[in-house]
């Protein structure tokens, strides 16, 4: 069977050429769209589950939000087990699933649980799901600072407020719409807020509470659509805007009438900006910064989406004001790209150091180049599996690469065919001609093949344990070992397919040159 399908290959080489040039051109694709990451992502399957809970103490939260979402999440499909932590103010539940599990399946059980227990949750508190992204997903990190002499057009410096600011209305926006980036998230500097601050005093001498003021702001902010009229063939749309403008559009809103006279908020309340009560900040050099982390999507292309939110960073630099920049502080594509140069450099040194080994046992030019061509064309393929398996070229998987087992196939066959060319000319006295040629590959590729496919049968036994590891351990090494093998896979089907055809040639002097 394997003589066979050696023998079409080679009475039919230029079949055998086109379907080469074209796995050669899927492999090429294979590769501009082969997901590259320093190491494997080890984390599991996950849905974190963030309630704010505004004034409830630790007890409180874990009591009435915490416990409430955790007893939901119980009996979810596929769910392997959950945990919680509540703190002052903040509810969160991670749920984590069996590995393997479909991670938009799993969000959307939890949405559906939190959908059923909505009722059962105190009124104003609204569970969100965090990011589509892994533990591994924080791939890009800025800092967003202004120099020491920056001054705003008014002529003060530039506060934490400021470039807090700036970067939740300016930047963030502008890298959210990333491709591959599913969150952005900030720490450090203050969000600025519009504080209204009542008097109680105020408050008790005219006979309003607090819930009157927050009342009236939110009755006296909103648009009001009232119809529209018809006149001669047109319609005029009837609306009133209510929207608050700047802060003494809200000191001016009405609490009540008294004897026809007014009273606003003003009169019972101080209206200004203010900063928002935080528990932590952000540091570079000594000095406040406002720090910014993007989230790369699930089963994204880390070092492609790095790059993109770098590009999109320095975008939105130019829509700062003068004074103020944005600048990276941890981009992922440094540490893939370093870790990928030392692969590469070792793939390389290793190729041509295999050509040189090659040429000087095998003593022919044209013999050592067809051997030396099953590497990239045995990359190629493996690369092919390696998308369509959704493996990532990282340090683990192309680094178990090995060239002595990708080119051993061929140095048996090529050594075979050539001592068997050799033979035949010595034999009959004379150069092969192009039947005596094909006849001669077929079998001898066919004589040695057996053996070469049962050292790549031992060498993916030896495998088969690794395959058998989970959690950690398999996401770890999982990678490793389908690379082995598809490399494997790659060598068998190049040197049943592609190597005899070139091989065919007479590539070994004829008897009058050698004698």
């Amino acid at each position: 069977m394997l003589e066979r399908l050696i023998g079409l290959s080679i009475r039919h080489r230029w079949l055998t050429l086109v379907l080469t040039a074209a796995l050669v051109a899927l492999g090429v694709w294979s590769y501009r769209h082969l997901s590259i990451d320093a190491t494997p992502d080890i984390t599991n399957v996950q849905v974190q589950i963030n309630t704010q809970a505004p004034g409830y103490s630790p007890l409180e939260a874990e009591q009435r939000v915490t416990f409430a979402i955790e007893t939901a999440m119980a009996g979810l499909p596929k769910l392997d087990y959950s945990r919680s932590l509540s703190r002052y103010g903040l509810s969160q539940v991670t749920v984590v699933f069996k590995d393997g599990t479909d991670l938009y399946f799993a969000r959307q059980q939890v949405a559906e649980r939190l959908q059923q227990i909505s009722s059962q949750l105190p009124e104003g508190l609204d569970p969100e799901m965090g990011p589509i992204s892994t533990g591994l997903g924080e791939i890009f990190m800025y800092t967003v600072e202004a120099e020491p002499n920056a001054r705003k057009p008014d002529g003060t410096p530039y506060t934490a407020t400021d470039l807090r600011t700036l970067q939740d209305w300016v930047i963030r926006p502008q890298l959210r719409t990333t491709p591959g980036v599913t969150e952005v998230n900030t720490i450090g500097g203050f969000e600025r807020q519009i504080h209204i601050t009542p008097d109680p005093a105020q408050l008790v001498a005219l006979g309003f509470t607090l819930n009157d003021v927050v009342a009236a702001v939110m009755r006296n902010n909103q648009n009001i659509g009232a119809g529209y009229i018809e006149r001669n063939g047109q319609q005029f749309l009837v609306r009133v805007p209510g929207q608050l403008a700047n802060l003494e559009a809200i000191g001016n809103i009405v609490l009540d009438r008294r004897d026809g006279v007014p009273i606003r908020v003003r009169d019972v309340a101080s209206v200004g900006e203010g900063k928002e009560l935080r528990t932590g900040a952000a540091t570079q050099n000594g000095h406040e910064v406002v720090v910014g982390t993007a989230f790369m999507l699930f089963g994204a292309n880390s070092r492609e989406v790095s790059q993109a939110a770098a590009a999109k960073l320095d975008a939105a630099n130019a829509s700062l004001p003068a004074g103020v920049h944005a600048k990276a502080v941890y981009d992922r594509t440094a540490l893939v790209d370093r870790t990928i140069g030392t692969v590469s450099k070792n793939l390389i040194e290793g190729a041509l150091l295999v050509v040189v080994v090659l040429f000087l046992l095998l003593g022919n030019v044209r013999a050592s180049l067809i051997t030396a061509a099953v590497i990239p064309l045995a990359m190629l393929f493996t690369i092919i599996g390696m998308v369509r398996g959704g493996v990532s070229g990282n340090l683990m998987s192309l680094g178990a690469l090995d060239f002595g087992l990708i080119v051993d196939g061929a140095v048996i066959i090529i050594e075979n065919c050539l001592r068997r060319f050799g033979e035949a000319q010595h034999a009959l006295g004379r150069q092969l001609n192009d039947e005596e040629r094909y006849d001669l590959t077929a079998s001898a590729t066919a004589e040695v093949i057996r053996p070469s496919l049962f050292g790549l049968g031992i060498i993916a036994a030896v495998y088969l344990p690794i395959f058998a590891l989970s959690g950690v351990e398999g996401k770890m090494f999982h990678p490793m070992a389908i690379t082995v093998v598809l490399a494997g896979a790659a060598v068998l089907v190049v040197g049943c397919g592609v190597l005899p055809a070139p091989l065919a040639s007479d590539i070994v002097p004829s008897v009058d040159e050698r004698d």
